[in-house]
């Protein structure tokens, strides 16, 4: 699959069909994940990857408001994506932000990884939704998360149903770009 492919396939999905994704394929995700750049070559993006069914149903039930259960009631998997704090954008010696972004420098990286984790899975033919809204410390619980690390997202994967539409489409160059 070429790469233009690839972003134009894709897509937040919210209607998944309930065939299980491997973990042979979350394995897959998560390696091409860990080839982004990070700030000084800090590393800091973590994956706890949910797959079992037991598991999964317990997580959509325990952890996901009402309207995301719904949405990913026929996801197989979930992956939650986490950083080490205070590490991206930290002088090591000092321990201070080396500018006033901060922790904001692992939320950067992390986005940087949790993007190549979707394109891989669209490489491989699943599908995902990226979810922000959740409550970090029940996350943190049920997956074992230590304190020094920042959930950021949950990211159902699975495989489309028949049903999902064409994905809406994006602003124009003019609209986002300032060319100086």
């Amino acid at each position: 699959m070429e790469f233009q492919q690839v972003i134009d396939a894709r897509q937040s999905v919210r209607s998944f069909n309930g065939k299980q994704v491997s973990e042979e394929i979350l394995r897959e995700m998560v390696s091409a994940a860990s080839a982004a750049p990070s700030w000084k070559n800090t590393q800091t993006s973590r994956y706890y990857c949910i797959s079992t069914p037991e598991q999964v149903s317990k997580f959509r039930e325990t952890v996901l408001p009402d309207f995301n259960q719904n949405s990913t009631k026929d996801a197989t998997a979930y992956v939650v994506t986490t950083f080490q704090k205070n590490v991206s954008g930290f002088n090591k010696a000092t321990g201070e932000a080396d500018n006033e972004v901060g922790n904001g420098w692992g939320a950067y990286d992390l986005g940087l990884h949790d993007m190549l984790l979707c394109a891989k899975a669209v490489e491989l033919g699943v599908d995902t939704l990226i979810m922000g809204l959740r409550d970090a410390k029940v996350v943190a619980d049920f997956c074992g998360i230590p304190e020094d690390e920042q959930v950021m997202s949950i990211i159902a994967v699975g495989y489309r149903s028949e049903s999902v539409t064409k994905k809406p489409p994006r602003k124009n160059i003019e609209d986002i770009a300032k060319f100086i």
